[in-house]
């Protein structure tokens, strides 16, 4: 089937939420090197003073438990799963980052429904990687207003390679936080009002905190590495 070009609409979307996970990424590529510094890098970040930093380096991020928290329920987003598979909660949080549907769920239940995902040790939850996946409040009314909606399909979730070595060469390093690196690849199909639509194909590193006896939570969007 030939593949069909995305809306003006969804391009502004994609060109915003690629701009956020460009940022998000060089803040965190070189802690993906060492399972240590990855669990450290969020620690530090949690010690740092609100002033503390230079104008070009984003803010810090606010707790997990700041979203908002509508009364109505989180709309079309999906709970949790109850998972101690880093791989397999990162493949569920993967179709949650790239499904929504503006005709049925604000922003504010978007928002609220991805929060529910996060560790809630924020000492190393990121939600600002996260919550930057949704556009601002004016483009979502456009999307409501063009009854936008996406759908996902997963492909497949490993362990970077980079991640992976960094752990054998140390093991104990991962019970500090329990922090893994999963990067999920997939598709996501976008549709609209009067038939408009398109696909594309869609890769994510995350970072999944699966604590033994504990079911799994996501802690951050991390940079794409090695496979």
């Amino acid at each position: 089937m030939q593949k069909r070009s995305l809306s003006p609409l969804r391009r502004a979307t994609t060109h915003w939420s690629t701009g956020r996970r460009i940022l998000v990424g060089a803040i965190v590529i070189t802690v993906l090197l060492a399972v240590a510094g990855f669990a450290a890098w969020f620690t530090s970040r949690s010690d740092q003073p609100a002033g503390g930093q230079a104008p070009s380096a984003p803010a810090p991020s606010a707790p997990a438990d700041t979203a908002p928290k509508p009364s109505t329920g989180a709309g079309s987003v999906p709970a949790p799963p109850k998972i101690s598979d880093p791989l397999v909660y990162g493949r569920a949080a993967a179709v949650m980052l790239w499904s929504y549907d503006s005709r049925a769920t604000t922003r504010d239940q978007q928002l609220a429904g991805m929060n529910a995902w996060m560790t809630r040790e924020t000492k190393y939850t990121d939600w600002t990687s996260i919550s930057g996946q949704v556009p601002d409040p004016v483009l979502w009314s456009r999307m409501a207003d063009n009854a936008q909606r996406a759908r996902a399909a997963v492909g497949e979730a490993h362990f970077p390679s980079a991640f992976k070595q960094a752990l054998a060469e140390n093991p104990s390093a991962l019970t500090e936080a329990y922090i893994y690196a999963v990067t999920v690849t997939g598709k996501q199909t976008i549709a609209w009002k009067d038939g408009g639509g398109g696909a594309e194909d869609r890769s994510v590193t995350l970072a999944v905190q699966c604590r033994p006896g504990s079911d799994c939570a996501l802690v951050s969007i991390a940079p794409s590495v090695a496979p």
